[in-house]
């Protein structure tokens, strides 16, 4: 079967062909650029727990040293401290889900040409990912066996994949070519960004200052912490403010040191820039065998949301999906439920967003009907950026179309159907024990055990005792070869519960005790082949539409072109066999 093109070589469209190839799909990455990444201290992301250790389990080292997870959040209001939240890499264990959980993870933030190169280094070193660099596409085209594209460059090649993801961005050419809107807002929020080294008065904490009470601080501050002494440094500015110019920006450090300071230190500028955020929301993430993820599919990032955090969740979602398709087929339903699931949980992030930018940006609406405590409002900040609440949580699949049907043998635990399990300590048959997210990017769902006590099992034995045997049964009676583990406990879970769990660790459902129908009923379910497993609301029409097209239509400004028919491709299509498989 030919590779999967992934149009795009940033972060997202890296994680996609390293988690494909992971599941052992080869991919076509077609990068638009030199193959190489720019220097910027003053362009960073921050990364959830769960995605960062994503990225890690990949491939992508090194970056412990060129990022930094942050020992606390600290929100200040005038003069004031509002709230000082320790974070700490344990709070996995907890299952809460309660933004005051102490500590809650620590999220990592790392300068985005830091984070690309470790994924790159990790794609060089992948034989299932060919790469071709400064390969642009201009065209774009479907059949019913799969997808070609064509590149200019240095040398125009024509490429044949059996599916195609659009990674490429928020111009992204992909999304044009399938005649797909995207529509939205325009500047949400605009940043001055300055990288710089100083002493600060709390290594390792990110700061959130309001209001802060000097003349020229602006409305809001927030400090984030790298390796070697380096901070970001973010002023909210205006929506349709003057331009910063030098002068301006480096009053504007002198002033924001020297208040938290008492005077201004010493300090190294390393980088500076502005940063204007845009919301906007692609109509469609699939057609055919055509996907948008990343930036193309969706902009966020005003009050602390993360973008890239979102687009590398993308990448999971749709990587154990096109390989359960790549390596078996008949599996339409399966894919639509990455546009069902993945814009689902986007567009309610979007959506929190706008509800919360009035109150916390003023300008009357809901300002007025909300009571105006500082550390109501200051939750509502602190959400996006730690991680909480409708801003900042991990999404919930619970409405998926993968969802199975409700069964009288359903449990309840600690963990809702469709949210992300807990990462707790689970043991193989073998022996092996590890941290549950270290079994997760394989491609295979896990079944898990709570058995309580199995610290003194004899490991020889497991596999002949109480209910392992009709257990072992029931998982190799599953529809996809599934990875059974046991774990001491589960949050809200009771002895001898059993949990289904997809590849990309949502949970499917709870069982009370050992029921192989139920189980075997789910699992069909998880992998779209069940009734009530259908295309749901956000995908239904995806299935049909434009299959590609070289007309361009403005996507960016929200006014895409006409969705058209898709074109089959022509006598000119008819390539090297060397350049149909991706191999150059």
């Amino acid at each position: 079967m030919d590779p999967v093109i992934v149009v795009g070589a940033g972060p997202v469209g890296l994680t996609l062909s390293l988690a494909l190839a992971a599941r052992g799909v080869p991919s076509v990455l077609l990068d638009e650029g030199p193959g190489t990444e720019e220097v910027r201290l003053a362009r960073t992301v921050v990364l959830r727990e769960d995605t960062a250790d994503l990225v890690e389990r990949l491939g992508a080292t090194g970056m412990e040293k060129d990022g930094l997870r942050w020992s606390g959040w600290r929100s200040m209001r005038r003069k004031q401290l509002v709230r000082d939240v320790p974070l700490g890499a344990d709070a996995g264990d907890t299952g809460s889900g309660e933004p005051d959980a102490s500590p809650l993870p620590a999220p990592l933030h790392i300068p985005q040409h830091a984070l690309a190169s470790a994924l790159r280094a990790a794609v060089a070193a992948q034989p299932l990912v060919t790469t071709a660099q400064l390969s642009r596409v201009d065209t774009l085209e479907q059949d019913g066996d799969g997808v070609t594209v064509h590149t200019k460059g240095a040398d125009p090649t024509w490429w044949r994949g059996s599916y195609l993801v659009g990674c490429d961005g928020a111009r992204s050419t992909v999304r044009k070519l399938l005649d797909i809107r995207f529509p939205g807002r325009t500047a949400v929020e605009r940043h001055a960004v300055a990288a710089l080294r100083a002493e600060l008065p709390w290594p390792g904490q990110a700061v959130l200052h309001r209001q802060p009470p000097w003349r020229g601080g602006g409305a809001e501050i927030n400090a984030r912490p790298l390796p070697d002494g380096i901070w970001r440094l973010d002023w909210l500015l205006p929506p349709r403010g003057d331009l910063v110019t030098p002068d301006a920006l480096v009053a504007r450090i002198r002033d924001t040191l020297a208040g938290w300071c008492g005077e201004t230190p010493p300090y190294e500028l390393l980088d500076t820039g502005v940063h204007t955020l845009h919301h906007r929301l692609a109509r469609r993430w699939r057609v055919r065998r055509a996907f948008l993820a990343g930036d193309a599919a969706h902009l966020l990032g005003a009050l602390g949301t993360q973008g890239l955090d979102e687009g590398i969740r993308d990448a999971e979602n749709l990587a154990w999906k096109l390989a359960h398709a790549w390596h078996h087929g008949g599996a339409d339903p399966l894919l639509d439920s990455y546009q069902a699931e993945r814009r689902a949980a986007v567009a309610s992030r979007l959506r929190a967003a706008d509800q919360s930018l009035p109150i916390l940006r003023g300008g009357g609406g809901l300002r007025a009907l909300v009571p105006g405590a500082a550390r109501g409002h200051d939750t509502l900040l602190a959400d996006g950026h730690l991680g909480c609440g409708a801003l900042g949580a991990p999404p919930s699949y619970s409405h998926s179309p993968l969802a199975p049907p409700h069964a009288e043998a359903h449990t309840a635990v600690g963990t809702p159907p469709g949210a992300p399990v807990a990462d707790v300590r689970v043991t193989a048959p073998d022996g092996t024990a590890v941290r549950l997210r270290e079994r997760l990017g394989q491609g295979r769902p896990l079944v898990i055990l709570v058995a309580p006590g199995t610290g003194v099992w004899d490991r020889r034995h497991w596999l002949t005792a109480g209910v392992m045997p009709r257990l072992v049964e029931a998982v190799e009676a599953l529809p996809s070869p599934a990875e059974l583990l046991v774990t001491e406990s589960y949050p809200g879970a009771s002895a001898h519960t059993v949990l289904l769990v997809r590849p990309d660790g949502h949970l499917v459902a709870a069982f009370a005790g050992v029921r192989p129908a139920e189980l075997l009923t789910a699992a069909r379910a998880a992998l779209g082949g069940s009734a009530g497993a259908g295309a749901g609301p956000e995908a239904e029409d995806t299935g049909s539409g434009p299959g590609s097209g070289s007309g361009s239509g403005s996507a960016e400004d929200g006014e895409g072109g006409r969705e058209g028919a898709a074109r089959t491709p022509g006598p000119r299509d008819r390539v090297h066999a060397d350049r149909t498989a991706g191999i150059n």
